[in-house]
């Protein structure tokens, strides 16, 4: 069978509606790629926020994790007060400025927070540290004492402080005699612990920064 011929006015309507279906394309192509543009725009921005926190948000992680080091250490400084008469607030304020709130070398590998020596390579590291020698800072390297814990690190430290070194039982009699964290801070530079001149100040100022009292 013969197909059927188009009108004239049949073939002229389905140009007209080519042509209007021309542009209707062209504004939904480009409106698709419009959204596709800011989606992309704001993933970036989204992305950078992400991966390069802002000062403020850096400042407050550093917060938590210092508040997270003191939570975890100070039930066991007060237990140790009651034990061997060390002021709480003295022992963490110790362990945060030795160890630099848990990141020193010494403190990541060993639990050392006090940088404490040793002898025996069998419980012992060779470390490198700093040590204020002759009225100015040096780095040395010496055998260290690994720890099984960080709160095995301060209840060796305040048995030192209560029983004193071999050759001197007493030796750090005016820090335990303190009943308050100014008068033992001064000690333990009177009784020859710290070498560096500034350490009861430094000790006092973390106590009171970080309202280390409460704990005493």
């Amino acid at each position: 069978m013969a197909a059927k011929k188009k009108h004239w006015w049949q073939q002229r309507k389905r140009r007209k509606k080519s042509k209007k279906a021309g542009p209707a394309r062209w504004i939904a192509g480009a409106f698709l790629a419009l959204i596709l543009v800011v989606g992309g725009l704001r993933l970036i921005g989204y992305e950078n926020r992400t991966q390069v926190p802002t000062e403020q948000e850096k400042a407050a992680m550093v917060a938590a994790k210092q508040k997270a080091f003191i939570h975890k250490l100070a039930p066991e400084a007060q237990r140790l007060q009651k034990k061997y008469h060390v002021l709480a607030s003295i022992t963490l304020a110790q362990a945060i400025l030795e160890s630099n709130w848990g990141n020193s070398k010494l403190a990541t590998d060993c639990h050392n927070l006090f940088g404490v020596k040793g002898t025996d390579p069998k419980t012992t590291k060779v470390m490198l540290t700093k040590e204020y020698t002759n009225g100015k800072w040096t780095t040395i390297k010496g055998r260290f004492q690994v720890y099984a814990s960080d709160q095995a690190s301060l209840a060796a430290h305040a048995a030192l402080l209560a029983k004193g070194t071999t050759w001197n039982t007493n030796q750090y009699q005016h820090v335990i005699a303190a009943d308050n964290y100014v008068a033992a801070a001064k000690a333990l530079q009177q009784d020859g612990y710290a070498t560096d001149p500034d350490y009861p100040t430094k000790l006092i100022k973390m106590i009171k920064s970080y309202d280390l009292e409460r704990y005493d």
